[in-house]
């Protein structure tokens, strides 16, 4: 038997990638080809954006209006729109 569990979200915003028209996610295909310690460290990024919105600077920075998150992975920085 399955049971659903509801689990009351504090999220300010909700993730979500980018979808092309044909259905491709690239920043998840992205995503999924780093090592499995940078996906931690994006993922704990993303939730950071998510629970904590507006974060603004360093983590969300505003680029003609849009917002970005960044992410430093193995001496890296990624820049991932939100």
């Amino acid at each position: 038997m399955t049971r659903l569990i509801m689990i009351k979200s504090n999220k300010k915003i909700h993730a979500k990638f980018y979808q092309t028209v044909k259905g491709s996610e690239p920043v998840r295909e992205w995503l999924l080809k780093l090592d499995v310690e940078d996906r931690k460290i994006v993922g704990k990024d993303i939730q950071k954006v998510e629970f904590g919105w507006p974060i603004g600077m360093p983590y969300s920075p505003t680029v003609r209006g849009r917002a970005f998150m960044k992410s430093a992975v193995t001496s890296r920085i990624s820049v991932l729109p939100v």
